[in-house]
């Protein structure tokens, strides 16, 4: 109890009225439309792990948690109105699930004060915490990705990708393009030839693109695909007979949805990941115990455990383990916005950490500091299985090229601050 009652009357009259507000995660999550099957398990895992804490634990530090969903379609302006319609119900932290609408939310959410975690996606320079004080991307971001799977072909070619054919399939929009940059100079350091190839929304429409990679040939192929996109790309890939172990995909290209309608076809498919897959921790014997069983489960209950369920699940559970932090800081369980800023700078994420959450070695150690918002930048490789539909992780989670992504990083942050006339902050 935040207080002493000194009275009776004081206690019935405390009683009587409101308890501690709720913590509230808002989940601007995409149900409809073209991307829903990822959108669904994702929004699924975020809601069943804070009704986890809430039934196994009674919320977080005493507090409950309430998760405030809201329909977006992928839609950049429904995602604004999402944001703008929920903000002033005690919101803590945004999610948005996509970048456009993570660009559009940066400055209103800033001015606000209201953090943003978009892990894995959105304004990549929002690492630099100098210039973006409310946006947070940990534990890696686009160009993480773009470097992790050169690093990764680097490696499975004894260090030399020189003359290599690398093409990127990519989805036409502000997502699809955050990694050309990098790949670009990634290419001028390592001596492989990029080739780009834009596929427009949604992404049913690619034979054009997949008749140019048959014709050209390339050693490897990097997508940057979301929602049917993914599937049609694979698809192709099959018809064409592209190896598939040479087809590699960010992490929001390699969901069991991906590949599933590809067959046989899609096996050996690869995705970059900066989390582990399945469902074999002891924190699923708690789901099935006070979430699943219990009927609590989010949407139809039948995503969990899958890539983007995982991924809803690990989302939560950083905003959960952030929100402890500020409530450790500020001293208090009813936490602001403001603390729960505070509270996800201060966050680091140890294996031990993450054991005793009942999920080991599922994501990398990383820690996050007033400089630098995306954590660790480590990242790892998946691999389907298709006759056991399963993925693998194949390659551990790994160092990317911190030279090139740090240099694009202060360029692409600068030019935002000196545009924003935004002071640089953490000295």
């Amino acid at each position: 109890m935040k207080m002493k009652l000194a009275t009776v009357a004081l206690s019935a009259l405390i009683a009587a009225g409101p308890a501690l507000a709720d913590l509230t995660f808002p989940s601007l999550s995409y149900r409809t439309g073209p991307y829903a099957a990822g959108g669904i398990p994702f929004a699924d895992g975020y809601a069943d792990y804070f009704t986890l804490l809430n039934e196994r634990d009674g919320g977080i530090g005493g507090v409950k948690a309430n998760v405030l969903e809201c329909e977006t379609g992928y839609n950049t302006e429904k995602g604004v109105e999402c944001y703008e319609s929920t903000k002033g119900q005690g919101a803590l932290v945004y999610q948005p699930l996509s970048t456009g609408i993570t660009y559009q939310l940066i400055p209103k959410a800033t001015a606000d004060g209201i953090p943003i975690h978009s892990m894995g996606y959105g304004r990549t320079s929002a690492k630099n915490g100098e210039v973006f004080s409310h946006v947070f991307n940990y534990p890696a971001n686009y160009w993480d990705g773009a470097s992790g799977a050169v690093n990764y072909l680097l490696e499975i070619n004894g260090g030399d990708i020189k003359g290599k054919k690398i093409a990127l399939v990519y989805h036409n929009s502000a997502y699809g393009k955050e990694p050309i940059r990098t790949l670009e100079e990634l290419s001028k350091k390592h001596g492989f030839e990029l080739s780009t190839l834009p596929v427009d929304h949604p992404g049913q429409e690619q034979k054009s693109q997949w008749l140019q990679i048959r014709r050209d040939k390339p050693d490897y192929v990097l997508m940057w695909g979301w929602g049917v996109m993914n599937q049609v790309a694979i698809q192709e890939a099959a018809n064409i007979r592209f190896p598939m172990e040479n087809f590699i995909g960010i992490w929001w290209s390699g969901a069991e949805h991906d590949v599933m309608p590809a067959g046989d076809g899609a096996n050996g498919y690869k995705a970059l990941t900066f989390h582990n897959v399945g469902s074999d921790y002891p924190l699923y014997d708690d789901l099935k115990k006070y979430v699943i069983d219990a009927g609590k489960a989010a949407g139809a209950g039948d995503q969990v455990g899958t890539v983007l369920y995982n991924r809803g699940l690990y989302a939560a559970m950083l905003a959960a383990e952030a929100a402890k932090k500020a409530q450790e800081i500020s001293g208090k369980a009813d936490i602001t916005a403001a603390d729960m800023r505070d509270g996800m700078e201060a966050l680091e994420m140890t294996q031990e950490k993450m054991a005793e959450l009942g999920l080991p070695n599922f994501g990398p150690a990383f820690k996050v500091t007033c400089a630098n918002h995306g954590g660790d930048a480590l990242v790892g490789v998946t691999q389907w299985d298709a006759g056991a539909k399963t993925w693998s992780l194949i390659s551990d989670f790994k160092p990317t090229d911190g030279d090139v992504i740090g240099a694009l990083i202060e360029e692409d942050s600068g030019a935002y601050a000196t545009e924003n006339n935004i002071a640089k902050r953490c000295n």
